[in-house]
This record gives structure tokens, C-alpha cells and sequence, in this order.
């Protein structure tokens, strides 16, 4: 239900939007501007999205059902079922849908966006196994989708390489900001979604979970910024991320071997669903982008921008970091409109300017909400998303503020 207000109120706003800036600015374009966007939106939709993603979930489900019959799913799951219990309580310890998010959060995690959709898609589908109401999110989905929202990457390396490729004299200088404020979006959006839920997080399982991982997030980060020099920074996330992910493959089709699986057949019989998976969510995409796009290309994103400068003008704030809201503001939206917003305002104010590194902490605190709602959602065709959306927002505000608290720290 609130997912079709969200999509209502896109157009009417911003056929107000539109209308405001017609009748008072005297932009006569910007009617053509919102319909060619809205063309645009839906071919990208299909063919930029849609069919590309045909190919990358035909090879990982395929990849995916020879780690299945493997075992090696099973196997993850038992690993992180104690954690996953508390946090998941709906899903039983030994079910495959933990091992399936664990491949999800891993892939996330080493920057491996890839990999990280099949796998998330996969997790979303066998959650649906337990779910009684088929077209409403359970309670474990929610989790899952706010948790992968939050977008925990622990080495930015697109955002990384685009700031090298615009001559960044250290382009991993946001490698720390970027880390810190995607860190505070998952933890935020877990007790954000725990509070709803009724979750105690406080009990010693989850407590040692979390600050395992913290312990392990910190001792790396440490590390690298005294002991690895930028160059060595990226050859180490370039090498370990895509080694790792090999290595998966392989293990999985070792393990199958050892099981006497016919692992080509096994491969063929999980890549079947990759097609099918890629139509259902055609129309979630579609419908979405356009929403966006109409969004976009009316202006009203400029208009919170200059909205919040003078807000927080009267309130004697620094404004300095305002010129970079334009990709926070996109990011819960469209992954690659923020990705242009960050690189035009690096073009713009420079690559290491404050707005230019603000820009691309915006880009690293988090995931986009909506893409990945249609995207998750639409797979498994769910439309009752419940309180999922809002909770994802909380989760990007909380990183978006992250951000310019850190930015502010390392780069004022």
C-alpha cells in the first residue's frame, strides 16, 4: 500500500513541479524533458537492467544449484544459523534462505554488486518459501531487504576508481569516511527494524556477532590506513574480492565432484530460472524508473536542494555540504543517477574539493531503497511491502547523516 502511494505522489508532485517552473520560470521544456526522460526510464529499464541481468542470474543460479547440491549452502547456514536465529526468528536454523543471504551479504560486502543481486535474489525467493501470504513481506524479508539496503561495503572500489580516472591525487582517501558511514546505515536500520519486530538484540549471540564484525571492520581499516599505501589498497580489494568469489565457484564444484553430482547438469538446471527471473521483475523495474525519472527531470530534487540551503542558512548552519545533497537525495532512487550527480559535482567543484569526496561517501553510505524494493519485491511478487520503504529510509538518512558528520571530520 505504500509503495502505490509512493508512486502516485512521484507524479503528482511532480506535475506540480513541472507546472511551477512552466508557469513562473518559463521553462518551456520542461514538459518534453519529463516525457523523453519517462522513454528513456522504461528502455532502461528493459534493456540497460533487465537483459543484462538475464545473463548474470543465469550463470550465478546455475553456479548457485551446484553449491546447493553440494551442500555448501547448507553449510553456510549452519555456520551463521546462531546469529541469524535471533535476528530471523522466522526462518529455522538449518533452512538454505541463511546461506543464500550470507553468499548475498558477503558478495555486498567485498563491493561485488554482480554476484550480490543473484545471490540476494535467490535469498528473497527461498524466504517466500516460508512465506503464508504470498503477497505480503514477512517479517524475515523485511530484515533482509533493510540489512541489504544499508549497502555495508567494506572497500568502495568503483567509487575509488572513478576519483582515480579523475586525476583524485588520493583516490582512496574516502576509503575510511565511506566504510564509517555505511557501517552506521546497517546498524541503524537493523535496530530500526529489530524495534518494530520486537527483536532483543541484547543477548550475548547477537552482542558477539556484532562485535566480532566490528572488531574485524576496525582492525582492517586500521591496517590499511597505517600500513598500505593507496596503490596497495586497491590491488588488495581487487585481488582478495575477485580471488574470493573464484575460489567459491571452485569449492562449489569441487564439493559437488565429491558428492558424485552431475555438475554441468546441476548448472543447467539452476540457469534455467535466470530468464524467467528477469521478465517477472521487468514490470516492477519499469514502473519504478519512470517514477524517478519524472522526479528527476522536474526539477524537484533542485528544489529540496535550494530548500535545504536556506533552512539551514536561517538556522547559522555551515551550508558548505548542501551542494552535495543532490546524490544523497538521488541514491534511495537510482544507483546510476547518483553515480552521474557524483561524478558532475567532482567535475564541478573538483575531485578533491569537500563537496567532491561528500559526493562519494553519499555514493558508498548506502544502497538504493526503491530500485531494490521493485527489484527484491517484484521477483517474488510481493506488493505489500508494510513498513519495508520506510525503514530502508530511516537506514539512508542515518547514513546520509553519517556522512556529513565524517566529512566534516576528515576533509573541513
Amino acid at each position: 500500500m505504500l509503495l502505490n502511494y509512493i508512486w502516485i505522489s512521484f507524479f503528482l508532485i511532480s506535475f506540480l513541479a513541472a507546472l511551477l517552473q512552466f508557469l513562473v520560470f518559463g521553462d518551456v521544456d520542461v514538459f518534453k524533458r519529463i516525457m523523453d526522460g519517462t522513454f528513456e526510464s522504461a528502455r532502461m529499464g528493459v534493456m540497460d537492467i533487465a537483459l543484462p541481468l538475464a545473463g548474470v542470474m543465469t550463470l550465478w543460479l546455475g553456479i548457485m544449484n551446484i553449491g546447493e547440491k553440494a551442500g555448501a549452502i547448507q553449510f553456510f547456514a549452519r555456520i551463521i544459523g546462531p546469529f541469524f536465529s535471533r535476528i530471523f526468528p522466522g526462518v529455522p536454523a538449518d533452512h538454505p534462505a541463511n546461506g543464500h543471504m550470507v553468499m548475498n551479504f558477503s558478495a555486498n560486502l567485498l563491493g561485488l554488486d554482480n554476484a550480490a543481486t543473484p545471490f540476494g535474489l535467490k535469498a528473497m525467493e527461498s524466504l517466500q518459501t516460508l512465506n503464508p501470504n504470498k503477497d505480503e513481506a514477512t517479517d524475515a524479508q523485511i530484515m533482509f531487504l533493510v540489512l541489504h539496503t544499508s549497502g555495508l561495503t567494506l572497500i568502495p572500489l568503483a567509487i575509488m576508481a572513478q576519483r582515480a580516472i579523475l586525476g583524485a591525487q588520493n583516490p582512496s582517501d574516502i576509503f575510511i569516511p565511506c566504510l564509517i558511514a555505511t557501517y552506521v546505515a546497517t546498524i541503524v536500520g537493523l535496530i530500526a527494524v529489530a524495534i518494530f519486530q520486537r527483536i532483543n538484540l541484547l543477548n550475548r549471540v547477537v552482542l558477539g556477532w556484532l562485535g566480532g564484525i566490528s572488531a574485524a571492520i576496525v582492525s582492517l581499516v586500521w591496517y590499511m590506513s597505517h600500513f598500505m599505501s593507496r596503490t596497495e589498497i586497491e590491488v588488495f580489494s581487487k585481488v582478495s574480492s575477485n580471488l574470493l568469489l573464484f575460489s567459491i565457484i571452485v569449492a562449489f564444484i569441487l564439493g559437488a565432484m565429491r558428492k558424485k553430482v552431475n555438475v554441468y547438469d546441476a548448472f543447467i538446471e539452476g540457469a534455467k530460472g535466470g530468464m524467467q527471473t528477469s521478465l517477472t521483475i521487468i514490470p516492477y523495474l519499469v514502473g519504478m524508473l519512470v517514477a524517478i525519472g519524472v522526479l528527476r527531470n522536474a526539477g524537484v530534487l533542485g528544489m529540496l536542494v535550494s530548500g535545504f540551503t536556506w533552512l539551514f542558512s536561517q538556522l547559522g548552519v555551515n551550508t558548505d555540504f548542501t551542494s552535495a545533497l543532490p546524490t544523497a537525495l538521488m541514491k534511495p532512487f537510482s544507483s546510476s543517477g547518483s553515480r552521474a550527480l557524483m561524478v558532475d559535482a567532482m567535475k564541478t567543484y573538483g575531485v578533491d574539493s569537500f563537496v567532491g569526496r561528500l559526493t562519494c561517501i553519499f555514493q558508498g553510505s548506502a544502497d538504493t531503497t526503491f530500485y531494490i524494493v521493485a527489484l527484491y519485491f517484484g521477483s517474488v511478487g510481493i506488493r505489500k511491502t508494510r513498513y519495508a520503504i520506510s525503514v530502508g529510509l530511516i537506514a539512508d538518512m542515518a547514513g546520509v547523516i553519517a556522512a556529513i558528520f565524517v566529512a566534516y571530520l576528515f576533509f573541513h
